[in-house]
């Protein structure tokens, strides 16, 4: 075992925190537009279901912004309730991701683990390369990858190949000589598995119980990725 790689939102970031930033980012827009008459969590709640709806069409397809998706799921949104998005909304976004991120409990100690068993600790996420940048170093953590790997510079979203083939020849390492952990057993177990790589879900609460065959490995929490990785390398 030489590399390990994570997923980000939903794996290392909570989403909670997630969902925290994203009603965040709408009452700052609603504030900017004038709209305080507007519920914020009913306008959120409407952008997800916008943003969601589009990126499960671009599931393994060639790479599109997600600042450019995130941004015509809220016109979607704006044009029903009649606000307006501002010219700096990808701004906004980046400024709430950083101040409203929260990190898994154990994820820096999971993170300096591995780095201490002289693996190459990486990321490979969906998202873009700025958004991805900005807010590893807002959490402080930014210094502990050893290669971090978007599916804006692979070119595709996952579970397409090239994102975790990408991310192995960064590593120097064989796909049999690599885990990659995440939360998406549709896209994180499929696509690793895909290239050859060893995959572990992480499901805190066993929700996404009917999928785990897809993956190799099932935990409840990062921990336990260290124990699995251990075990590999004996």
């Amino acid at each position: 075992m030489k590399a390990v790689f994570f997923d980000f939102v939903g794996t290392l970031i909570t989403k909670p925190g997630e969902n925290r930033t994203h009603l965040n980012i709408i009452k700052e827009v609603l504030r900017r537009s004038g709209r305080r008459d507007l519920d914020p969590r009913a306008v959120w709640e409407e952008y997800e279901k916008e943003s969601s709806a589009i990126f499960k069409e671009l599931t393994g397809k060639p790479y599109v912004k997600i600042r450019e998706v995130d941004t015509d799921a809220l016109r979607r949104v704006a044009e029903r309730y009649g606000f307006t998005v501002p010219d700096d909304f990808w701004n906004i976004s980046l400024e709430m991701h950083a101040r409203y991120g929260e990190l898994f409990p154990d994820a820096v100690e999971t993170l300096k683990a591995l780095k201490e068993l002289g693996l190459h600790v990486g990321i490979v996420t969906d998202s873009d390369n700025d958004y991805i940048e900005h807010h590893l170093k807002a959490l402080g953590i930014y210094g502990l990858f050893d290669s971090i790997t978007t599916s804006e510079e692979a070119g595709f979203y996952k579970p397409h190949p090239r994102p975790f083939q990408l991310a192995l020849e960064k590593a120097g390492a064989k796909p049999e000589e690599a885990l990659y952990v995440g939360d998406n057993p549709s896209k994180d177990c499929v696509g690793a598995k895909r290239v050859g790589m060893l995959s572990v879900l992480l499901d805190p609460t066993g929700e996404r119980r009917e999928l785990w065959d897809n993956c190799d490995f099932v935990v409840s929490n990062l921990r336990d990725v260290i124990e699995i990785v251990k075990g590999l390398k004996d």
